[in-house]
């Protein structure tokens, strides 16, 4: 087997290793959301369930809408590429890391309430996972020579400015940690606004 084939090969098990960690966090999120005892009911009806519950459904909720847009934004760069190395995998693995420390920082949010500090906690995660794969991406164009042939300079160029959205939403969601939890909630959705103007700033 060439060398080539082989870091075609090795990049096919990162992605399905990246997919198998992606899909964990999602599950484990979804464990995360509020469910009845039913050996001492609190809740006569679902519905009593949701109307009482519903403000600790909000974060996991958010937390899966923000881990999807990481695991989009992984597949449309992974799928850019024709394979990988040592280090383009080690900053992948990072990457995994970091996505796994999100989904501490949640765990920690969750139980110790809304506080300042552990909504930080998990504004920084986001902030490292993003910034991971933005460094991965940066390496496999310019030190790397990881883009697959069909992937233009104009695309590559394009691709590199718009992931910057998800760590620059993840960054400026820290200040409004410190107003409150529904302002560090809602200045989450900023994001579909910043991905817009980075990719208008390409194309001017």
């Amino acid at each position: 087997m060439s060398k080539e084939s082989e870091l075609r090969k090795q990049l096919v098990r990162l992605e399905r290793l990246t997919d198998l960690v992606f899909a964990l966090v999602i599950w484990r999120i979804f464990m995360l959301l509020p469910r009845p005892d039913f050996d001492n009911p609190e809740w006569d009806t679902i519905w009593d369930m949701l109307s009482s519950e519903w403000s600790n459904f909000v974060v996991p909720v958010l937390a899966i809408l923000i881990v999807i847009v990481y695991w989009l934004q992984s597949n449309s760069l992974l799928s850019k590429l024709k394979s990988t190395n040592a280090i383009h995998a080690g900053i992948s693995i990072f990457q995994l890391f970091f996505l796994l420390f999100y989904l501490y920082a949640l765990g920690l949010g969750i139980g110790a309430g809304s506080a300042a500090d552990t909504r930080v906690l998990e504004s920084l995660a986001a902030v490292l996972v993003g910034a991971t794969a933005y460094l991965g991406w940066w390496y496999a164009c310019h030190k790397g020579n990881l883009l697959a042939d069909d992937v233009s300079e104009e695309d590559a160029k394009q691709a590199t400015s718009s992931n910057l959205a998800e760590p620059m939403t993840a960054l400026l969601t820290i200040p409004a940690a410190f107003i409150g939890p529904w302002a560090w909630e809602l200045s989450w959705f900023i994001y579909p606004f910043l991905k817009r103007w980075f990719r208008r700033s390409q194309t001017q």
